[in-house]
């Protein structure tokens, strides 16, 4: 089966050995995806619900280019630096899939790289499955 990688062209991906997202036949898997533009630097400040927001247009364009949609989306997991941030990311997600309803996990974490205080990962199954 072919396997197509993605680039977001973050610094990290080629440091660490990593893809945006990965497409093997109908499924597709975007890695941990945070609030950073092409250059690495912090989008949305100190607002966790404007990093989300941002991050989800960055799955989003992940998606399009593994030839998926918001709507093939099947799982998300959310990772937040402070737990008091849940509303706020629980908001912008419930805005983009609110109607798809994917299955979903929030949980806090230790800490984020370089001040990050959300990641979202995402799989999607395109189509049907079969």
């Amino acid at each position: 089966m072919a396997r197509q990688n993605i680039s977001s062209g973050t610094p990290w991906e080629a440091v660490a050995g990593y893809s945006r997202a990965v497409r093997v036949g109908t499924l597709v898997f975007v890695s941990g995806t945070t609030a950073s533009d092409e250059r690495g630097q912090l989008v949305g400040g100190d607002d966790p619900y404007a990093q989300a927001r941002y991050i989800l247009g960055k799955i989003q364009a992940a998606l399009a280019q593994a030839g998926a949609r918001l709507e093939d989306v099947v799982r998300t997991r959310i990772y937040v630096a402070d737990i008091d941030d849940w509303e706020a990311v629980a908001r912008a997600h419930g805005e983009v899939f609110g109607s798809i309803r994917p299955a979903n996990t929030l949980v806090q974490v230790g800490a984020l790289v370089e001040g990050r205080l959300v990641e979202i990962e995402a799989d999607a199954v395109i189509g049907d499955g079969a």
